[in-house]
C-alpha cells in the first residue's frame, strides 16, 4: 500500500509540471520576437539642422573654389609636375594641390581675395618652401648649400616659376637657360655675343645646362661625364681617350688648359693667337724651374716660322696611339 501511494504522488507531480511547461511554451510562442535594427555608421549621420556642425558644413559647401577665381592658373596646373594625388590610386585634383603650398584659403576666400590672408612666396624666404620637399644633398649637388643656394640675390624663385614656366623648358624654368644665366653672368654672355669663335649657344640646341649644373657645390659647377671627364667629350667624342700616349688629357691638364670654353678671338677657341706660344707655355722653362713636358730639341730654331707652327708636325695634339711625340 505504501509503494502504491508514492507511485501515485509521482505521477501527479509529473502531470502538474507538464501542464505548467505547456502554458509557458504557449505564452512564449504567442509573443513576437523583436527584429534587431542594424545601426547606421556614424559617418552617414548628417548634422542636425540648426547645430554648429551643420552651419560649418553648409558654409564650406557655399564657398567658391580656387578655380572659380584663378581659372587659367588652376587649369594649367593640371599638367604641372607638382599636381600629384595625395593618395595612391586617386586622380590628381588641381584644386586640392593649391592648399599644399598656399595653405588653407578659407579666410582668403571669405575676404573676397585679400592677398595678405593666403601664403605667397617671394625672395629667399619664400624659396625655403621649395626646400621643404627638394632637399637634395649629396657629394656633388646640394639645393641648400650649392653654387646657387638660397640668398637674397639668387634663389629658387629667381630661375623657376611653378605657375609661369616656359612650356618648352624642363624643370619649370621661368625663361630659357641662356636668358636666365646672362642676367647675372654678364661677362660670359658678352663673350658669346661678341667674340668670333664661340659655341652656338641657344642657336644650335646647345644651352648653358649642357656643360654646367646650376645646383652643384661651389667649385664644381662644370658637369662631368660618367668617366669623370669634362662635358666637352659629350660632343667631341672623337677626342675621348684613353690613348697609349696621352697629351694633357687627364695627365697634366684638361680641355680648358688650351681652349676657352665661352668664346675666343682665336681659331679653335685657343687661349693664344700663336700656336707656338700656347705650346711653349708648358714646353719651356719660362714658367718655372720644371716643365710640364719635354722642351723643343736644339735643332728647333724658334726664330724660324717653320718651327713656330708646332701642329704642322705634331698633328695628334689630343693624344696618339702610335707616336710618343704625337707626330701621328
Amino acid at each position: 500500500m505504501r509503494s502504491r501511494g508514492r507511485s501515485g504522488t509521482t505521477r501527479l507531480a509529473a502531470v502538474v509540471f507538464g501542464l505548467v511547461g505547456a502554458v509557458v511554451w504557449a505564452q512564449s510562442a504567442s509573443t513576437p520576437t523583436p527584429t534587431p535594427v542594424p545601426s547606421e555608421p556614424s559617418a552617414a549621420v548628417s548634422p542636425t539642422p540648426g547645430t554648429a556642425a551643420a552651419g560649418a558644413a553648409e558654409k564650406a559647401a557655399e564657398l567658391p573654389k580656387c578655380g572659380d577665381c584663378h581659372t587659367d592658373t588652376v587649369a594649367a596646373f593640371a599638367s604641372n609636375p607638382h599636381n600629384r594625388p595625395s593618395k595612391k590610386g586617386q586622380r590628381a585634383d588641381p584644386e586640392e594641390a593649391c592648399s599644399l603650398c598656399h595653405g588653407d584659403g578659407t579666410k582668403h576666400i571669405e575676404s573676397g581675395g585679400d592677398a595678405t590672408l593666403i601664403q605667397t612666396f617671394h625672395g629667399a624666404e619664400g624659396a625655403e618652401m621649395c626646400l621643404s620637399c627638394h632637399d637634395k644633398n649629396d657629394e656633388h649637388a646640394s639645393f641648400a648649400v650649392g653654387f646657387h643656394a638660397n640668398s637674397p640675390a639668387v634663389n629658387c624663385l629667381s630661375c623657376h616659376s611653378v605657375h609661369g614656366s616656359v612650356k618648352t623648358e624642363q624643370s619649370l624654368l621661368a625663361r630659357t637657360p641662356g636668358e636666365l644665366c646672362q642676367t647675372c653672368h654678364n661677362g660670359i654672355s658678352a663673350a658669346f655675343r661678341n667674340k668670333p669663335y664661340v659655341h652656338r649657344l641657344d642657336r644650335g640646341g646647345m644651352t648653358c645646362l649642357d656643360c654646367h649644373s646650376p645646383h652643384d657645390r661651389r667649385g664644381h659647377s662644370v658637369k662631368l661625364t660618367r668617366e669623370g671627364d669634362l662635358a666637352c667629350l659629350n660632343c667631341h667624342s672623337e677626342l675621348r681617350g684613353p690613348f697609349v700616349f696621352d697629351h694633357v688629357t687627364g695627365s697634366a691638364g684638361d680641355c680648358l688648359s688650351c681652349h676657352e670654353a665661352h668664346g675666343s678671338n682665336n681659331p679653335k677657341m685657343l687661349q693664344w693667337a700663336n700656336v707656338s706660344q700656347l705650346c711653349l707655355s708648358c714646353h719651356s722653362k719660362t714658367g718655372g724651374p720644371a716643365t710640364a713636358g719635354g722642351q723643343p730639341p736644339s735643332f728647333h730654331d724658334l726664330t724660324l716660322p717653320r718651327y713656330r707652327n708646332c701642329t704642322s708636325c705634331h698633328v695628334a695634339v689630343h693624344g696618339s696611339n702610335l707616336s710618343p711625340a704625337l707626330l701621328k
